[in-house]
């Protein structure tokens, strides 16, 4: 009864004279919603599912779940929310909104956008770009700031929560096979093992909090010009419950699966660098995995209730489950370094090249910059004054620098250095911070003529560098540095510079003789 009821409910909801309108409705079916667009609103509807983490069986538990849904997101996505509107059966058997009748089904109103300023259908036009994503990376920092500590359990038993919903999920689908899955379930929880300690750690730092849930690229939009958060997991506040950084993942896991590893490395950089949570950066490749492994088994589970589009969908669940797998596989830190003068593209050849080292989401870059702008208290494009830049405060950042690569590489981690180098000591330092770790290192030198620096730096917008044509100038005055490091040709595409540098840069040795250490 209750899924006809639903159906009943669904078939008003499809024609457009029930909002009074003459234009088509537009149906989109997710694997626990429906969504209805017609004239300027959007009327989203829970299906009448029962699943391992969500249970939407009866028509209270769906209103319920609605006013959640509209209470928790209108803190994120002020002005799309509108409230929710109960579907009830009134005396004569007619469905309306908002009658005196029985309660049949509810839906949440919503002001209706223009669904290519969803990020997911961005990402499809290409329409992504690095100030964009530089801008959801700090709208998610500033929310995660304010989101609700909760101490319900211990970091590593938050986690194995969500491998137990990941495996009662496997178990409702046929796409895969029971060997290949308890062989999966088996390598997440010795990877969960691995990482135990660090896990705890945070949880008791506050680390864990009420997060967002389903933070990917199709709950993010553009409202009136405006980035805006939405369809958070209302349904279960055990699925939300999450680490910051495990909250994060699932966009960084997005956009690598749809193919985009710099802006991925590009969001995971610059959340690190605004929310000071460097100790977890170890733990991404794990939480990517999770959250693969969380997509494959859901949109299994849309095949198994008979979604149009299977064998799509088939492909789809096995693509996310393949790179679930290869996330797993350990990779061993290794460091290196880019240096060259003002305007040589130092930046843009380690924001290119950081997606390549390392495991996804790729390096950590470690930026002289960033460094100098953060130990002032500034924004990274404030412009800082000249004696921000004397000899000991230089020293300060470059000694900074060694210790922020050192400890990240000490946990795991790849690092792409940042910086002039043309100071010996400078370079001597870094090279010392991965051999002392007997770890891989490369130093690469950007060479260009002058005249292409000073018209890079003349023409430079803002940004963390405050590099000017007279800086350029006494850098140019100074001796030219001898150096072991290899030299390349900066006045080349971007792409074939992280190109050969991928190509000749030292491989670290095989994982099983990794240096990879278990966090704790």
């Amino acid at each position: 009864m209750i899924a006809q009821d639903q159906e009943a409910a669904v078939s008003l909801l499809m024609n457009p004279n029930f909002y009074g309108e003459t234009g088509p409705v537009e149906a989109i079916e997710t694997h626990i919603s429906r969504i209805f667009l017609v004239g300027g609103r959007a009327y989203k509807m829970k299906r009448a599912v029962k699943l391992p983490y969500v249970d939407f069986s009866t028509p209270i538990l769906r209103l319920a779940a609605c006013q959640k849904e509209v209470e928790l997101n209108s803190k994120t996505a002020p002005g799309l929310y509108l409230g929710v509107r109960r579907i009830t059966r009134e005396p004569g058997g007619k469905l309306i909104f908002d009658g005196t009748g029985e309660l049949v089904d509810a839906v949440i109103e919503m002001v209706r956008f223009d669904q290519s300023k969803l990020l997911d259908r961005m990402a499809i036009a290409g329409d992504l770009t690095p100030s964009l994503m530089t801008a959801v990376a700090r709208m998610i920092v500033q929310f995660h700031r304010v989101a609700p500590v909760l101490h319900s359990c211990s970091g590593s038993a938050n986690l194995a929560d969500v491998l137990d919903i990941n495996e009662a999920g496997f178990a409702t689908s046929h796409v895969f096979s029971e060997a290949e899955v308890d062989d999966f379930s088996g390598a997440l929880r010795i990877a969960l093992a691995l990482h135990c300690g660090l896990l705890d750690q945070r949880e008791a730092a506050g680390r864990v909090r009420r997060c967002h849930g389903d933070l990917h690229l199709r709950n993010i939009c553009l409202l009136d010009g405006e980035l805006r958060l939405f369809d958070c997991i209302e349904f279960n506040d055990k699925i939300a419950t999450v680490d910051v950084l495990y909250d994060l993942a699932f966009l960084l896991m997005d956009l690598w699966h749809r193919g985009f590893p710099e802006l991925a490395n590009l969001v995971m950089n610059r959340y690190l660098d605004e929310a000071d949570d460097e100790d977890g950066f170890v733990l991404l490749p794990f939480f990517m995995a999770v959250r693969a492994a969380v997509r494959a088994h859901v949109t299994a589970t849309q095949i198994e209730e008979g979604s149009t589009g299977s064998e799509k969908l088939v492909a789809e669940a096995r693509s996310y489950f393949e790179l679930a797998r290869a996330l797993l596989q350990e990779k061993p830190p290794r460091l290196i370094a880019i240096g060259g003068l003002s305007g040589s593209g130092k930046t843009t050849v380690a924001e290119a090249l950081a997606a390549h080292i390392g495991p996804p989401p790729g390096a950590r870059i470690v930026e002289s910059d960033r460094i100098r702008k953060a130990m002032h208290g500034v924004p990274a494009e404030t412009r800082l004054p000249d004696k921000a830049y004397r000899p000991e405060i230089s020293h300060k950042v470059y000694s900074e620098m060694a210790w922020s690569a050192g400890r990240l590489l000490s946990e795991g981690g790849s690092v792409v250095a940042d910086a002039v180098f043309d100071r010996p000591t400078d370079r001597a330092r870094i090279e010392e911070t991965a051999r002392d770790r007997r770890l891989p290192f490369a130093g690469f030198w950007l060479d260009a003529d002058p005249v292409i620096l000073w018209q890079r730096v003349s023409e430079r917008k803002a940004g963390p560098s405050d590099a000017t044509v007279d800086v350029l100038s006494r850098q140019l005055q100074r001796a030219a540095p001898q150096l072991a490091w290899r030299r390349i040709d900066a006045a080349r595409n971007p792409a074939e510079i992280v190109a050969e540098i991928v190509r000749i840069s030292p491989l670290p040795e095989s994982a099983t003789g990794g240096t990879r250490r278990a966090a704790s």
